[in-house]
């Protein structure tokens, strides 16, 4: 399995490189800018990008998928409850991050879905608070966690549609019941470390402590 991490432009977001060497399929997840790098990382590990996943559809998540769906062809997935949001990013918003709207989503996922790649398989959990759609991505010892859960911290609930007490939930009765050891890929580099473990997280978390 290839489980590459890039931080991305210049609000320091995570975007991953998930696929499998010996079919040469392949899935990014938030390509949130400098999509040409990705691509060529994708080609260096011989791989087709064959998915965009976003784990919302927050602007800075999202603002690569125009560019990556046109070099790739890949279908744009995201949780069915934020589907309605990913192609309404307000003008404002679009020319503050110098981002392109990103098209609409080609599939939807909902809570126990599955997304497969080759022999790579992520099982979907729906983990709203920071969005109502947001959700983590789980499989072969890693959970992607998006801007539910950082290293040492979490994402923020002051926005509209956010919800401090739905992404405590999300986090102690979906993430914090993940094996100790699972490894935490955030949305962003925003903690001591590029990634931690559930475990540390539950015993360091300042925000929520297992």
């Amino acid at each position: 399995m290839i489980r590459e991490q890039y931080e991305v432009g210049n609000f320091a977001v995570f975007a991953y490189l998930v696929g499998d060497q010996e079919t040469g399929k392949g899935l990014v997840i938030d390509p949130a800018d400098e999509t040409e790098m990705l691509i060529d990382q994708a080609k260096k590990f011989g791989l087709e990008i064959t998915y965009i996943v976003n784990t919302h559809s927050h602007v800075d998540h999202i603002m690569g998928n125009a560019e990556m769906k046109r070099r790739t062809g890949a279908k744009i997935i995201i949780h069915e409850a934020e589907e309605e949001w990913l192609t309404q990013t307000p003008s404002y918003m679009l020319d503050m991050f110098g981002a392109q709207s990103s098209p609409p989503a080609d599939i939807t996922v909902k809570e126990g879905d599955s997304i497969t790649v080759g022999s790579v398989v992520l099982r979907v959990i729906h983990t709203p608070g920071h969005s109502p759609g947001g959700m983590s991505l789980h499989g072969d010892g890693a959970v992607f966690t998006g801007d539910t859960l950082f290293v040492g911290s979490v994402g923020r609930t002051d926005f509209p549609y956010a919800s401090w007490e739905q992404l405590e939930h999300s986090i102690r009765t979906k993430l914090y019941t993940l094996p100790g050891n699972t490894i935490v890929y955030p949305g962003h580099n925003y903690g001591f470390s590029p990634s931690s473990t559930i475990g540390e997280e539950m015993l360091n978390n300042q925000f929520v402590r297992g």
